[in-house]
């Protein structure tokens, strides 16, 4: 009799806990909740701006999303919570990412336009050894003004666009201190052209 009272019992427990789990529900709202912060942290800018962030909340989103297809549904309600809170805080963190870019690109411009006097600077010295690099100096300068000044109207718009084409900017400074440089370099004497040759 206690053998069948105790297979009784037990057999109603196993129903409960059927039942009990077969009655559990994907967290829906949750992931809705998490798809539109995802949605509105990637309108805002943070996959360039707040990138680290925006990768932190995907990996929550994929790890919820992994628990869901496992029928983990409780742990995976909060970690939709947590995906959710953390596209937020990657949304909030676009405007100072987009603020520390912006200051980079600004710096940047300053930079290039002094670094592109003290070539001009230099270049003025060397004229009379220029004579067969002056056409391209003259549309590199040309160009460089040009594109500095699109440089500058970039920033507010598309910093990292902007910093981005201060680099190339950059280039066209190294090639004309090298070219100045190796103008006015002493000519190497025979006897080390000998040497090199060797």
């Amino acid at each position: 009799m206690k053998r069948f009272k105790y297979s009784v019992s037990l057999m109603m427990v196993l129903a409960l806990v059927l039942v009990f789990i077969g009655c559990a529900k994907p967290p829906e709202a949750e992931q809705n909740a998490a798809k539109t912060a995802m949605d509105a942290a990637v309108s805002a800018g943070a996959d360039k701006y707040a990138a680290a962030d925006l990768d932190a909340a995907k990996k929550l989103w994929d790890a919820a999303e992994a628990q869901v297809k496992d029928k983990k549904y409780k742990e995976a309600k909060q970690v939709y919570i947590d995906a959710k809170a953390a596209f937020e805080k990657a949304a909030g963190a676009v405007e100072a990412g987009k603020k520390a870019v912006t200051d980079e690109a600004t710096a940047a411009a300053v930079a290039l336009e002094e670094a592109w006097k003290g070539v001009e600077a230099a270049a003025k010295k060397v004229e009379k050894k220029m004579k067969a690099q002056k056409d391209a100096f003259v549309a590199d300068a040309r160009a460089f003004g040009d594109n500095l000044k699109a440089v500058k109207e970039m920033i507010a718009a598309d910093p990292i666009g902007a910093k981005a084409k201060a680099g190339e900017l950059k280039a066209v400074i190294d090639k004309w201190e090298a070219a100045i440089k190796e103008l006015v370099a002493p000519p190497a004497k025979v006897e080390d052209k000998k040497k090199v040759k060797s």
